[in-house]
């Protein structure tokens, strides 16, 4: 017995350090969920002080920024309710410690959070669980102006819990300009979705909606099919609202990991799957992803390799074969691994094979780890092993059918003095569009190959950069790119330094 743990530990760790030492690509999300439903991740318990939570937000970025995560997807919208300042909803009790109180002292967590998010040169995706209004349907802890006590007839019970109806026309409507509110004031990069829906299936319990699809229904003959083209109107209509406000919003969503078994349609994936997306939370994803309805899907393949229903193995190909020329993220369990983990998630190896996986057979994708908390909780060394595999900088991949548009080409000036070489960058911006830049140093003679991402010295805001460090060689071209809002990639600014060493 020894011998075959000993065994265990040595294929892990091989595996780690192979993993660890392949190169990392240049175009690849790296996200992490924050949490805020019941105080999952932030923050830590209910109204604390106003500099407490922003001491712990800031703490949560700087520890994911150090494991190479350029992405943050935090959940501003729990249970109808907001951590923003609203004149729909009120105030989250998961923020302040009751429903419809401003934090103290007053200020706008939202606005915090992108300001420090972006310093970071991170993307921040607002994440909204839109139907869910109560998260106990015999308590309702919310002030009178709560869409439960404004609304009643559009609320429904079930497994203890209360949802919005997502039958009822006036209450699609609602959620999305909740949404499309956000959009219009803040500067959100992506709008962002989770898969509840219709909630998850209780066997013996049927979600109260009758009444609805006797009024609402427009001649859709089943009930499923009904509520699959509500899900469906609700999609299409928020994306048109949000992205003729915003052109460059993305929209993306992350559902349950399997969208249909091949045992009920001969598109599904081979897996056995005990509920699905499309038959139980009514939610047709791969159609919004083959029409155009969304930018990204964020699957949540939650199972280990090798699992005998639903193997990580098997939906990560199903799901990059139905990409339809969008993107495709995979949000990886990094909760398996949490005391008392069990038999694929008692080492690291799981999960960084996940990762290994997206990269070599999804490329220029990316991945999620739900959630950002556990980072905190896991007895084991994933904090190294992810700083391993990250150790490059990478940015998100583009999205062309968004904006295919870069920016212009910065124009590059050095400075020598004893504390380094002293770069400066201009570039034409009549849009005022704020952007990021890459710079880049590649020895005297050595191709500028954009795609090393071991020659990336730095992913900044600023127009400037000091490279002070003391190993550089004497003689070297250094390259700066502009970026814009949707990570769309300049053409190459160079500079040969000192002035003249390099002729091409």
């Amino acid at each position: 017995m020894r011998r075959l743990v000993a065994c265990f530990v040595l294929l892990c760790t091989f595996s780690y350090f192979a993993t660890a030492q392949s190169p990392a690509p240049k175009r690849e999300l790296r996200a992490a969920w924050i949490a805020t439903v019941s105080n999952i991740d932030w923050p830590s318990k209910p109204g604390l002080p106003a500099e407490e939570q922003q001491r712990q937000f800031k703490a949560r970025l700087d520890q994911l920024q150090s494991l190479g995560i350029n992405t943050v997807i935090v959940q501003i919208r729990p249970t109808a309710d907001a951590f923003y300042q609203s004149d729909i909803e009120p105030w989250s009790r998961y923020l302040t410690g009751k429903a419809g109180a401003p934090p103290s002292p007053y200020y706008d967590p939202l606005a915090f959070m992108i300001a420090e998010a972006h310093k970071r040169n991170m993307d921040f995706h607002a994440w909204f669980n839109p139907f869910r209004a109560l998260t106990d349907s015999k308590k309702n802890p919310n002030p009178s102006s709560h869409v439960t006590f404004r609304h009643p007839d559009w609320v429904i019970s079930y497994g203890g819990k209360s949802y919005l109806d997502p039958g009822n026309p006036a209450a699609r409507e609602y959620v999305v300009s909740v949404i499309s509110d956000v959009v219009a004031r803040y500067d959100i990069d992506a709008v962002h979705l989770d898969d509840y829906f219709y909630p998850y299936r209780i066997a013996g319990q049927e979600f109260g909606d009758a009444a609805s699809f006797k009024k609402y229904n427009t001649g859709i003959a089943g009930r499923d099919d009904w509520r699959r083209a509500n899900v469906t109107m609700f999609v299409q209509l928020l994306n048109n609202t949000i992205k003729a406000q915003k052109p460059w919003m993305k929209l993306g969503i992350s559902p349950f990991g399997v969208w249909r078994n091949q045992s009920k349609d001969p598109i599904g994936s081979p897996t056995r799957g005990g509920q699905t997306n499309y038959d139980d939370l009514f939610a047709d994803v791969r159609l919004w992803q083959e029409k155009g309805w969304i930018d990204y899907l964020m699957p949540q393949l939650y199972w280990e390799h090798g699992h005998r229903l639903v193997a990580f193995e098997t939906l990560q190909p199903w799901w990059q074969s139905h990409a339809y020329d969008r993107h495709v993220y995979y949000g990886l369990g990094l909760y398996r691994m949490l005391p008392p983990a069990k038999g694929a998630w008692l080492s690291v190896h799981e999960l960084l094979w996940q990762i290994r996986d997206t990269r070599t057979q999804a490329p220029g994708s990316g991945y999620a780890l739900y959630s950002a908390s556990n980072l905190d909780k896991i007895s084991l060394p994933i904090a190294d092993s992810l700083r391993a595999l990250n150790q490059t900088i990478a940015i998100p991949p583009a999205m062309p059918w968004l904006d295919s548009i870069a920016p212009a080409t910065p124009k590059i000036t050095a400075t020598a003095s004893t504390a380094g070489t002293l770069l400066r960058w201009s570039l034409e911006n009549p849009k005022a569009e704020p952007l990021r830049y890459l710079v880049y140093r590649f020895a005297e003679g050595e191709k500028t190959d954009l795609n090393r991402t071991d020659r990336i010295l730095a992913l900044t805001s600023d127009v400037q950069y000091l490279d002070n460090d003391k190993s550089r060689p004497a003689h070297c071209t250094y390259v700066v790119t502009a970026l814009d809002r949707t990570w769309n990639e300049s053409k190459p600014g160079m500079l040969h330094f000192p002035a003249g060493t390099q002729r091409r």
